[in-house]
């Protein structure tokens, strides 16, 4: 029924296809009409106004044809002490080959041409070692793909600016006619870091990485120096705008600087780069032949706090990585985030307390051995084999015994001094994660524990800033590691003074507990480290010390094998120190005192001769300092004659004729008529004469060849292991001393 209402309705509207014509085009002719002044309308708006839903054209179009990239600010160069480089921004480059043809410059091809694909493979092989056909292989995939550009393997990645300008070389044409340049290989410029001493501090300098945010590779810091001032080095970003084509590509003469990028400041630090290079050897051998857990060594100026040389072991290489991926590595920086119990190192502040307290009289009389407190026995290390000691013995000998019957008599005021002392307190090093380390606990048998050393957690920083009162006569300096730090910008330097914090003894009982430490070294009787530390021409100031360490899973102390913590501090000269230096090592498969001697004796030696150098003398000893060259890919022959011609020793080893490595960075000072070994390419290498070699001259061949060096006696070469001129193989060295 329904359908029949729809027919019928048709067949009564229903007109002749003239009319139905007619009526559709009068509709068509209405709606174009409308549709017209509507477009109309609307292009008007566009034109007038210059937005489509709210977005601007003409940034639109700004965008199309206008480009902008980041300049990236210059992180600030780590400086040492004498200005040499420690830690510097440089570039690195990797390559992508552009395969699009619409690649253009007006008739100018700026695209790898299929028929240069052979050519580029052959360059690549050449110069960074591609597989030819693998290379050809890609290009031909990116060709058929039409891709616009493609990047190759890791091999094409972190280039040198040197490696970049040969390949360009190799690729150039003819120099008056660059139709014959092969086109299409380009570089892209990544931010990088480079530390051209290797392992130097390098927790302390720490090291960075490379991170993309918003399409830009920012260089940050991760540990130590270049974490904690990474807001001061990084400096602030720029910006350039210029024009583009059609294709994103920029058009030359088309850069405008918008926002200029303003550089990091640079930071000068007071480590001397030739002192702790050579702290680095000596650690480096010690290690290798004790194999602690860990060690730690430290030297200050006395009268400044400054930090000339630092280091610890396990560590890495900051520049190549190498070493970061070592299970046994401590990550943190142990010198201020290690806490540990430091034994007998802490009885100088203890007797230099009783001495201002009253209550020390040198030549007072005990029985060593044990001593009983409250429920616990304090022993000696020796079990009394030493018998009746005087209290000026207690020191040198290091009798637990002698320090408790101190502490007995003084406790609150050895409460409050190890607060004078700084302990407890953090040094405010301004490096990340610095340890507050902690007091005894409030019981009678830890309070009188802490006066040997035990039952007290300390950071290497706290018993450091502690040492420098008894050498300073009373005053208490701060550690420093920074000089100073300078503005590019401005010019203006930031300069960091000597900072006293803290009086905690008397200049006299200072005076008398160095007195005491020459013992140590000296007593042939009761000096506990006799013979063993040592530097002709200077009375050394020591204390040992050897802390039992705690088992947080017994709840006891390790008493077996050689679980401790050894530990030295010297001085010198005692009678007036201009050097500090504190070495601790935990746990070593082997001990005996000689492996800090070893690496105290030479070291500060070396530390006086330059101090000795640098007072004012008629001869002007500055003037006579040589500032090693790079002899690196130098001929063998003039690299020796210009080293001789500046006053060094050059000992070459190798048949080679280009030197391929020297034993000391360039850049680093030596005094005259030190020696500088020069390695030389190809592989035949054959012993020098080391008769009369020093100790650390001879590690020099060893971290030269990657050979392990063992050494028998003290003092300098009489016999080697390798005859002279006889060719080096194997990977042992021994050299005898006397």
């Amino acid at each position: 029924m329904r359908f029949k209402r729809i027919r019928h309705f048709f067949k009564k509207h229903n007109s002749t296809t003239k009319n139905n014509r007619k009526k559709v085009g009068i509709l068509l002719f209405a709606t174009s009409i409308g549709l017209f002044f509507l477009f109309a309308g609307r292009l008007t708006y566009i034109v007038t106004v210059g937005e489509i839903a709210g977005n601007s054209l003409k940034e639109k179009t700004a965008n199309l044809y206008q480009g902008s990239k980041t300049v990236k600010a210059k992180r600030g160069t780590i400086y040492d002490r004498n200005g040499v480089v420690i830690a510097e921004d440089a570039t690195s480059y990797s390559i992508y080959i552009v395969t699009s043809t619409s690649y253009v410059s007006g008739n100018t091809k700026l695209y790898a041409e299929e028929k240069n694909f052979d050519k580029i493979a052959d360059v690549l092989h050449e110069v960074l070692g591609s597989k030819k056909a693998d290379v050809v292989k890609a290009l031909e995939k990116a060709k058929k793909n039409n891709a616009y550009q493609i990047e190759l393997g890791t091999e094409t990645k972190n280039l040198t600016l040197k490696t970049k300008q040969k390949i360009e070389e190799m690729l150039a044409g003819d120099a008056e006619d660059d139709k014959d340049d092969v086109r299409g290989v380009y570089f892209n410029e990544h931010p990088n870091r480079i530390y051209p001493n290797g392992v130097f501090a390098s927790h302390l300098v720490g090291y960075t990485d490379t991170k993309v945010e918003d399409n830009q590779e920012t260089v940050t810091g991760v540990m130590g120096i270049e974490e904690a001032y990474d807001d001061i080095l990084k400096g602030t970003d720029g910006k350039i705008i210029y024009q583009q084509d059609n294709y994103q590509n920029p058009l030359p003469g088309t850069v405008a600087e918008e926002k200029p990028a303003k550089d990091g400041q640079d930071i000068t630090l007071t480590i001397d780069s030739r002192l702790q290079l050579y702290l680095e050897s000596l650690v480096d051998n010690t290690f290798a032949e004790y194999k602690p857990e860990n060690m730690t060594a430290m030297l200050v100026e006395a009268k400044t706090g400054q930090i000339t040389a630092m280091t610890q072991r396990p560590t890495f290489n900051p520049e190549t990585k190498e070493g970061l991926d070592n299970k046994d590595l401590n990550w943190m920086n142990t010198l201020v985030q290690d806490h540990y119990e430091p034994g007998s190192t802490m009885k100088l502040m203890t007797v230099a307390t009783a001495i201002d307290e009253g209550i020390f009289n040198e030549n007072e009389t005990f029985v060593s051995g044990s001593i009983n407190v409250a429920d616990t026995t304090i022993r000696d290390h020796d079990l009394g084999a030493k018998g009746v000691l005087t209290m000026r013995q207690a020191l040198s000998w290091s009798s637990n015994v002698g320090m408790v019957t101190l502490e007995q008599r003084m406790k609150e005021a050895w409460q409050e001094h190890l607060k004078l002392f700084g302990f407890g307190t953090s040094t405010y090093s301004g490096l990340p994660y610095e340890n507050t380390g902690s007091l005894p606990n409030d019981n009678i048998v830890d309070q009188a524990m802490s006066s040997f050393g035990q039952a007290i957690n300390v950071t290497n920083f706290q018993m450091m800033r502690a040492f420098t009162a008894i050498a300073n006569d009373g005053k208490m300096l701060k550690p420093q590691y920074i000089s100073k730090i300078t503005n590019p910008e401005t010019n203006k330097e930031k300069v960091f003074q000597t900072e006293v914090v803290g009086n905690p003894v008397s200049a006299a009982a200072a005076q008398k507990v160095r007195e005491y430490m020459v013992d140590v070294t000296q007593s042939a009787n009761y000096g506990s480290a006799y013979g063993v530390y040592d530097v002709p021409g200077y009375n050394i100031g020591g204390k040992t010390g050897t802390a039992q360490i705690y088992n947080s899973e017994t709840g006891t102390y390790y008493d077996t094998d050689n679980n401790y913590l050894y530990s030295i501090v010297e001085m010198i000269p005692a009678e007036d120190p201009e050097y500090i230096l504190y070495m601790t090592v935990k746990k070593p498969e082997k001990w005996s005192q000689k492996a800090l001697g070893s690496i105290g004796n030479p070291l500060l030696k070396r530390a006086m001769d330059f101090k000795k150098s640098e007072e004012p003398q008629t001869s002007d000893k500055e003037e006579e300092k040589i500032v090693v060259t790079d002899y690196r890919k130098l001929a063998t022959d003039t690299a020796a004659a210009d080293a001789s011609r500046a006053g060094l020793m050059p000992v070459v080893i190798g048949t080679g004729d280009e030197v391929a490595a020297q034993s000391t960075p360039h850049g680093t000072e030596l005094l005259p008529s030190e020696k500088l070994i020069l390695k030389t390419n190809g592989d035949t290498f054959y012993m020098p004469d080391t008769t009369g070699w020093s100790k650390a001259d001879l590690m020099k061949i060893g971290k030269l060849f990657d050979i392990q060096v063992n050494f028998e006696g003290e003092g300098y070469c009489v016999k080697q292991s390798i005859a002279a001129y006889q060719k080096i193989e194997g990977d042992l060295l021994t050299f005898t001393l006397e």
